[in-house]
């Protein structure tokens, strides 16, 4: 049976062809490591490696030096790296009622620190303005998920950057699920920091991330991981300057590999290419989800204000009993459950049974939807 993949959401796949060829061309014929040596594939390395920064800062309109661009094993790293780097007992921050667990479990690690959240309404969506009466004298941070893994719904990120901005208050965004589907400005939203994950809409391996820091948030992080940099080799301090500070032991060479060559799909195709095709497929599942029976759509109608992450909920079914018929007998590939977001379930109603979860990416094509659709008529 042929299978469609619609779990774009959790990682994207397939991914371009380059990506593979990439990693493996570091793996077989570079293998040099970074920062710690100067013969000829050393320095490639570090060339590949800088040019993933400035593509990266290009890419999301970054105004810092690309040596704010600071590479991560991971979107949750880096978030971690903000959150546990940045705020200090007595601290308050501003989150949404959407986040992920990436978010929420390092938040609730923190002894002292307090948090509201800014309630979204049924489809999982914000108003900004409601930002403002949660705003503390010891609000010292406003994060946020740019798009929700469960309803797709995108939030204002420019206003809430006008509101961070006039209080003072530094505004980071987890653009986990964004980045690569939808426009992400960082000058434009008025960031102070934002975190991306390499695997998901930006089409590189597992195992990689980003952090991009304004220059006045990195010098109030503290560096949650200490080691060999490579630089600064005569004292046991960590060097002040970045991206060194943030970047201790072996990094990951063939995801810094892979994840360079799929940005240059991503540069070449454009985001607005790649958002109109995705917006194009998800309309195409609204409208032919909205008139089926028993069948709740989790999520947003307006396309200007969401990505392609579809949530069903199953009005007459189990959802995970109907997950798992979709791949055993019509070979599609979705999530089902709470997706790590119990917070955005309880917002939407579907707590604790969760959704059936489709998400589109950029090799998805119309018949994938149509099959999709048919597949959920029957189901329902």
């Amino acid at each position: 049976m042929k299978t469609i993949y619609l779990d774009n959401a959790a990682t994207s796949f397939p991914k371009p062809e380059g990506v593979a060829r990439a990693m493996v061309r570091y793996v077989n014929e570079v293998g040099a490591p970074l920062n710690r040596s100067v013969y000829g594939s050393a320095r490639e390395a570090e060339l590949v490696t800088l040019s993933l920064r400035e593509k990266l800062k290009t890419f999301f309109c970054f105004p810092e030096k690309a040596t704010h661009v600071i590479l991560t094993p991971g979107n949750t790293y880096a978030l971690n790296f903000i959150l546990k780097g940045y705020l200090r007992p007595g601290d308050h921050v501003i989150v949404s009622s959407m986040e992920h667990n990436a978010v929420m479990r390092p938040l609730l690690q923190l002894k002292g620190v307090s948090f509201d959240r800014v309630m979204a309404d049924e489809t999982g969506q914000l108003d900004p303005e409601a930002i403002r009466p949660l705003i503390r004298p010891n609000t010292r941070l406003i994060l946020m998920a740019h798009g929700s893994n469960v309803s797709g719904a995108v939030q204002d990120g420019a206003a809430i950057g006008r509101i961070a901005g006039e209080r003072g208050i530094p505004f980071v965004l987890d653009a986990a699920q964004t980045a690569g589907h939808f426009p992400v400005d960082f000058q434009g939203f008025g960031l102070s920091g934002l975190c991306v994950p390499g695997h998901k809409g930006l089409l590189g391996p597992a195992g990689i991330g980003a952090m991009l820091v304004t220059d006045d948030l990195a010098k109030q992080l503290t560096p949650p991981i200490a080691g060999g940099t490579g630089s600064a080799s005569d004292s046991e301090e960590l060097p002040n300057f970045l991206p060194d500070r943030f970047e201790s032991g072996t990094m990951n060479l063939p995801g810094i590999f892979g994840w360079e060559a799929a940005m240059d799909c991503i540069m070449n195709r454009g985001i607005d290419a790649l958002r109109a095709h995705e917006k194009a497929l998800t309309a195409r599942f609204i409208a032919g989800v909205l008139d089926i029976p028993r069948v709740r759509l989790c999520g947003p109608t307006d396309m200007a204000r969401r990505v392609g992450v579809i949530s069903l909920d199953f009005l007459n079914r189990d959802n995970a009993a109907v997950a798992f018929q979709l791949e055993q007998d019509y070979g599609i590939l979705i999530r089902c459950g709470l997706h790590c977001a119990p917070s955005a379930h309880k917002t939407l109603g579907t707590f604790p049974r969760g959704t059936v979860r489709f998400s589109l990416g950029f090799a998805n094509t119309e018949a994938d939807v149509d099959a999709a659709l048919a597949a959920v008529r029957a189901l329902s």
